[in-house]
């Protein structure tokens, strides 16, 4: 119930106070790089996991959420496989399958939309058993 409420508040009050959204993007001049897994990297596990370390240049991760937008300020979403995995700081151990694999992480803007230009890293694994 409690969940409920403030959701709710989250939801109205930006409305009771007249904030509009912005719809133009912000900008960063940030640079995510994949640190681990590397580029062709072969993880064996059971259950495989991996953990992931990013590196984040003239970029700092927030701990909010917000509609206002700040330049340069913003979370890591990561995506394995084209799926959202996880929304996290530089660091994060994720489970996956055995196959090929392709992660992507991207720095997004406090509103979890992303920053023009956007700041994304690839990387291509393999797991095994």
């Amino acid at each position: 119930m409690v969940a409920f409420g403030c959701f709710g508040l989250a939801t109205a009050f930006p409305l009771i106070i007249h904030v509009t959204p912005t719809f133009a993007r912000p900008s960063t001049t940030a640079r995510l790089e994949i640190v681990s897994p590397s580029q062709g990297q072969l993880i064996r596990g059971n259950p495989p996991t991996i953990q992931v370390k990013l590196r984040l240049q003239g970029g700092r991760i927030v701990g909010f959420s917000s509609l206002h937008l700040v330049r340069n300020g913003g979370h890591i979403h990561l995506y394995l496989d084209s799926s959202l995995v996880s929304m996290s700081g530089i660091d994060a151990r994720i489970a996956v399958s055995p196959g090929p694999h392709t992660l992507v992480a991207e720095f997004v803007a406090v509103d979890h939309g992303p920053f023009r230009p956007r700041a994304r890293a690839t990387v291509a694994f393999q797991v095994g058993t």
